[in-house]
């Protein structure tokens, strides 16, 4: 299939390209890989997006949060507008991925951050239907292993990705593997995966050491990996952004906050800024801010220059590779284990992190690290407003507090912060109301 879209290789000194139906995850030489996009879409989609979003044509594929955006993501190269071809080719749970997903204000969470709620937007992601943003990348990559032919999908998971995973090849009648670390995935997320056929895979050790042995399995037995390192996952996950700016009508904020564990949603939304700057789309480009659990904090530690007191960059697609392979054998050298409640960001190797890096770099972005007592205070102060949201995502909250009382992020920065997940494990809220000493508590009576 010759036309619009390829892989290239994300390391410019290398650039080798693919067609747009290699299973690759990486280049020949080991570098992660874009999908690319030769033409520059109009910028009269932008209101073409917007009509699709208030139609009730009973089209999934415009109600969908995902395909609404689908000339953006057209990988498949179809006729977008021909709903035949769409239904052919692209994948939707019904179009309910991203369909409710959008930015709120919640005052609540604005005074004990310390901000204005007028400057403070709140996304909430868990209104997908497996419950996390997770649903924005699965659509899409499960497109593309429709497209190839694959027969199974697989996944590494700390409980997220298998639930999306496992929605997404139940409703397509693919078989779906999913390597979980074993006793580390709250039984909410887990019993998803149970519930929708999955096959699971228990690994003795943690995230990483399961990503590891899913990469095996979608190489060597005929899988097809719908992990973040799939660049056709972070196509989806571009819609993020995407429906945060079109709902501050393509005005950009000053800042986009995410939580950061394996990094795929730091580096969607670097992809997506940098093609909509190029695009012309928008004309000022907001910082990333990425928040890690302080017991799962490798890209806060060399970001920063908390180890070998060298500051990690991208440096214009020349990072210093050798220093995270030095800090890999830190870790294993003392014997350290990422640990933190938050499971859905208690990642130690993310396999995003160059792409993350140059997200930052294009974005100015800075990283930082909050305590579990911090995120659970975000995620209990979003519950105060009538949302709901797992510990990962009181992440986001915690941090644009951090940085705030580190006047990084300024009273009068316009601030969106992005809530990854809805609460699966149903005992952290119990437990932490039923402990007077926590700020949000209310114990109850006797």
């Amino acid at each position: 299939m010759q036309g619009d879209a390829f892989l290239k290789c994300i390391n410019p000194q290398c650039g080798l390209e693919y067609p747009i139906e290699s299973t690759n995850v990486q280049c020949e030489k080991g570098h992660l890989l874009d999908v690319k996009y030769k033409k520059t879409p109009s910028d009269n989609l932008k209101e073409i997006f917007s009509n699709r979003g208030r139609m009730d044509q009973n089209i999934i594929f415009n109600e969908s949060g995902v395909w609404r955006f689908r000339e953006l993501l057209n990988f498949c190269q179809i006729d977008t507008e021909n709903i035949e071809q769409c239904s052919k080719f692209l994948v939707s749970l019904d179009g309910s991925e991203g369909r409710q997903s959008k930015p709120y204000h919640m005052t609540k969470a604005a005074d004990f951050i310390g901000i204005s709620s007028n400057n403070l937007w709140l996304q909430p992601e868990g209104y997908n239907p497996s419950g996390s943003f997770k649903d924005n990348g699965m659509a899409t990559a499960v497109t593309h292993a429709k497209m190839v032919g694959a027969k199974k999908i697989v996944c590494a998971s700390t409980g997220n990705t298998s639930a999306s995973a496992g929605m997404f090849a139940a409703n397509e009648g693919i078989n779906c593997d999913v390597y979980i670390p074993a006793g580390q995935i709250a039984p909410g997320k887990l019993s998803q995966a149970y519930q929708f056929g999955a096959q699971i895979v228990e690994v003795d050790g943690n995230f990483d050491d399961a990503l590891r042995q899913s990469l095996d399995d979608a190489k060597n037995h005929g899988g097809y990996t719908v992990n973040s390192i799939n660049p056709f996952r972070i196509e989806g996950q571009k819609t993020i952004p995407f429906r945060a700016l079109e709902y501050l009508k393509w005005e950009s904020p000053d800042w986009i906050v995410y939580p950061g564990g394996a990094l795929g949603n730091t580096s969607s939304c670097g992809k997506a800024l940098m093609e909509l700057y190029e695009w012309g789309w928008i004309k000022k480009i907001p910082r990333i801010a990425v928040i890690n659990a302080e017991g799962a904090n490798t890209l806060s530690d060399l970001y920063n220059g908390k180890f070998e007191d060298e500051e990690l960059r991208w440096n214009k697609g020349n990072p210093n590779a050798e220093l995270i392979d030095r800090y890999y054998a830190h870790l294993d050298k003392e014997n350290k284990r990422p640990k933190t409640k938050a499971t859905a960001i208690q990642i130690g190797r993310p396999a995003n992190i160059l792409k993350g890096l140059r997200a930052l770099e294009f974005t100015n972005g800075v990283v930082t690290s909050v305590s579990d007592s911090e995120m659970l205070d975000g995620m209990s102060v979003v519950g105060l407003n009538g949302f709901d949201c797992e510990m990962a995502s009181g992440a986001s909250v915690a941090g644009i507090k951090k940085l705030m009382n580190e006047e990084i992020i300024k009273k009068d920065d316009i601030v969106v912060g992005i809530l990854t997940g809805r609460q699966k494990d149903a005992m952290l809220p119990v437990e932490y109301h039923n402990n007077p000493q926590n700020k949000f508590a209310i114990p109850p009576k006797n």
